[in-house]
């Protein structure tokens, strides 16, 4: 099996007034919440998104799986609108102590270098550092991280940094290559 190096960046903001807005993208484009968890539409957003560039960890999930992840308490999912269409998502899983993981985020292809992603992911961090607000119980926000890799969009990095993320960690892994799935099976052209 053939494997390839991967950089992974992990990087954190550990005050709100650490985020830097990012210019609003041109056209109807709306941010919601998805309020009600929904495995399959979890699944799309995940498969759409990530097909392209390899995100491969949660295809195996069971419904069970994803069902379980998606009600656990905090755990959201902020999804971009261009004109009524899903263009992204960012999913915000918290942790012990004030901590909140963006472990999700990104456009799915057609939308991509439209200025969407700059402002989604400064929306998607806002919301993690007012997280507490809408889940009683829960510390406030008090550090918001997320890891990013060589095998993610061009300008992932770039992205997180202009928000105000700084940079915490790298790490460079030998991983097996593997292709990219596409949302689906068949989906790129051989």
């Amino acid at each position: 099996m053939t494997t390839i190096p991967v950089t992974t960046w992990s990087l954190e903001q550990t005050s709100p007034a650490d985020l830097l807005p990012a210019a609003a993208p041109d056209g109807d484009v709306r941010i919601v919440r998805a309020e009600v968890p929904s495995p399959e539409f979890s699944r799309f957003l995940y498969a759409s998104v990530g097909g392209d560039i390899r995100w491969t960890d949660r295809l195996g999930w069971t419904y069970a799986q994803w069902r379980a992840h998606l009600d656990r308490p905090g755990v959201e999912t902020w999804v971009a609108y261009d004109r009524g269409t899903p263009a992204g998502y960012v999913e915000l899983d918290p942790q012990d102590d004030g901590v909140v993981e963006i472990v999700y985020f990104g456009l799915l292809p057609a939308f991509r270098g439209r200025r969407i992603g700059g402002h989604l992911l400064a929306y998607g961090t806002a919301r993690a550092w007012d997280l507490a607000d809408r889940w009683p119980g829960r510390k406030p926000t008090r550090r918001v991280w997320l890891h990013t890799c060589s095998k993610d969009g061009e300008h992932a990095l770039a992205n997180y940094l202009r928000r105000g993320f700084k940079l915490f960690d790298t790490r460079v892994e030998e991983e097996p290559e593997v292709p990219a799935p596409g949302p689906w099976p068949g989906a790129f052209p051989s």
